[in-house]
């Protein structure tokens, strides 16, 4: 059962859903006896920096009342400390939380899960000297991160419908060379992603075989091909199925190194880390998190 938590808010996740969800879970941790310090970052670097603070000063749990891009900050905060991590769904994608079972739309039953206190052990990715927990993107899908994040308009969903027929337009493939435990892979290929957990984007299972303690990080290769090929491809990844085509390949390493012979940036957690080439490593154990069932 979880005593006292600090509770770390982001006023512009999932369009300004997160302050909402975060003051009705405030309240329901309350009524249950929990003990409340509410931190607000309104700048990453804010975030951060009050996060780390809440974390040596000591409490039971960091709890991010967000999105992915707060969890990741608070990944920063977190990781080998031993706090673990609670989380009360506010982003768009809330991938962490489909992770680890916590109800995405009820903040109330995610309050309750924190409340619980019932804590998981896991593993995180280590990209240079940034920590992640769910996948590290690069290839086409950062491309087109990169363009929606250049793009001012349209909002919401349809920025990234827009940036991904842009980048369809221009697709072209990208020299890998991929350094694992076991072997280098020399590829061109249209994207490559790391993962820790098993989806990123809102749901979309790009490493679905990716096991949370197991101390190894799986990662998935989607060779070079058609436009056509690629559009067929992407409703296939939210089943996971996408590693049954002849054009992917997958694989599992301690570490990793990507490099490529063109301009690639690294996004992990659905933030930018650091342009290629860029070093991954499974940390066993770095992360603590409440759950809201047992992992798979």
């Amino acid at each position: 059962m979880t005593s006292s938590v600090t509770v770390l808010t982001n006023p512009t996740a999932g369009n300004g859903n997160a302050p909402w969800a975060a003051a009705a879970a405030v309240a329901r941790l309350r009524e249950r006896g929990v003990t409340v310090t509410e931190i607000e970052g309104r700048t990453p670097q804010e975030a951060l920096a009050l996060a780390r603070k809440a974390v040596t000063a000591g409490t039971d749990a960091l709890v991010a009342a967000g999105g992915d891009g707060l969890i990741s900050i608070a990944w920063q905060a977190l990781a080998q400390t031993g706090t673990p991590l609670g989380i009360i769904p506010g982003g768009t994608g809330n991938d962490h939380a489909r992770l680890f079972h916590i109800p995405v739309d009820d903040p109330l039953a995610a309050a309750d899960i924190v409340a619980s206190g019932e804590i998981a052990t896991i593993d995180l990715g280590l990209a240079g000297d940034r920590w992640f927990g769910t996948v590290l993107a690069s290839g086409f899908d950062s491309l087109v991160t990169d363009r929606a994040n250049r793009m001012r308009w349209p909002k919401g969903p349809m920025r990234y419908n827009l940036a991904m027929l842009a980048e369809l337009a221009q697709l072209k493939p990208i020299p890998y060379r991929i350094v694992l435990d076991d072997r280098t892979v020399e590829v061109d290929a249209t994207m490559v992603s790391v993962g820790n957990g098993t989806s990123y984007g809102g749901g979309m299972l790009i490493t679905p075989g990716a096991v949370l303690d197991d101390g190894l990080l799986d990662v998935t290769v989607v060779a070079s091909g058609s436009r056509f090929r690629l559009v067929r491809l992407f409703p296939t990844v939210y089943k996971g199925t996408h590693v049954e085509l002849e054009e992917v390949q997958t694989y599992r390493s301690h570490k990793i190194r990507l490099e490529t012979g063109t301009p690639v940036t690294a996004y992990a957690d659905g933030e930018p880390i650091a342009p290629l080439p860029i070093d991954i490593t499974a940390v066993p154990g770095a992360g603590r998190v409440i759950i809201g069932a047992p992992l798979s």
